[in-house]
């Protein structure tokens, strides 16, 4: 797939509608998410060479709600991250999805993972950490978030992504990061990983992983763990011994529901501890 020119880009990017190609067919478990009593829907979130497509849900009425970004996985803004912005949406939050890929390829539409991956290792992360700093500027601006409550949770790339922008940005109160990979080698785009940043954390995070990750290495949790301990950030690391990897994605066949509602009532009780 072509990289998107930059022109193209700004004039063409949307969120996904649907579920992306490449996860097809969706798991009976799947979960579905009321917008009732929501403004829920695509928006376009300025950034410094244009604008990128997010999808954000909020209470329809009221304000000052606390920010919650929500960090896509390999597949990008697809049905499973635009239900889950719903499901903070009906708890009072301003929750937002950015589109953190749409400069290198609409992913949704390619129809494997090994079509996707290429796509995903072109997204350099100072690009990710100054588009999600625009997400939050939108949201305290012209989306009625209230910045001093901010939140940010990711999933499997977006696990990743929520350690590094915590340290990036430490107005966030807290993070919680479902099986983001931890260790790595260091690239020009990808210059540092989660164990990198963790010993000089601030910003408490909650990690969730799974005993039986075969992409994540219970060695790299554990040495994730030990690093964290030096840091000031009182973050925490939870491992579901019998969940593989993505068991919070109810559209596949990962999904574990126990596992997956612990995490979220986790997840809930960790922001509200945190001040989100």
């Amino acid at each position: 797939m072509k990289e998107i020119t930059r022109r193209k880009f700004i004039a063409t990017a949307t969120v996904a509608t649907g579920f992306a190609l490449a996860v097809q067919p969706i798991s009976a478990e799947v979960i579905t998410t009321d917008a009732k009593g929501l403004v829920a829907g695509a928006v376009k979130i300025p950034v410094k060479d244009g604008e990128i497509p997010a999808y954000r849900a909020a209470p329809a009425t009221g304000d000052n709600f606390p920010i919650v970004l929500v960090i896509q996985e390999i597949f990008g803004v697809h049905e499973h991250i635009q239900d889950i912005t719903r499901r903070f949406a009906q708890l009072g939050y301003l929750a937002i999805a950015p589109e953190l890929f749409i400069r290198q390829g609409d992913v949704s539409k390619l129809s494997s993972i090994n079509e996707i991956r290429p796509i995903v290792a072109k997204v350099p992360d100072a690009q990710v950490l100054s588009d999600l700093d625009a997400t939050v500027d939108w949201a305290k601006k012209s989306a009625k978030g209230n910045g001093e409550k901010l939140g940010i949770t990711g999933f499997c790339w977006g696990g990743r992504i929520v350690w590094l922008y915590a340290a990036h940005n430490p107005q966030v109160k807290a993070g919680v990061a479902w099986y983001g990979r931890l260790v790595g080698d260091a690239t020009e785009l990808q210059p540092k990983y989660p164990v990198d940043i963790a010993s000089k954390l601030t910003v408490p995070i909650l990690g969730l992983y799974g005993g039986k990750d075969t992409g994540i290495s219970l060695d790299t949790v554990e040495q994730m763990r030990d690093r964290l301990q030096s840091s000031s950030s009182k973050s925490e690391i939870i491992i579901y011994p019998n969940a593989a990897h993505a068991f919070f994605a109810d559209y596949r066949p990962s999904y574990r529901e126990k596992e997956a509602q612990d995490g979220w009532k986790r997840l809930l009780a960790w922001f509200k501890q945190n001040g989100v």
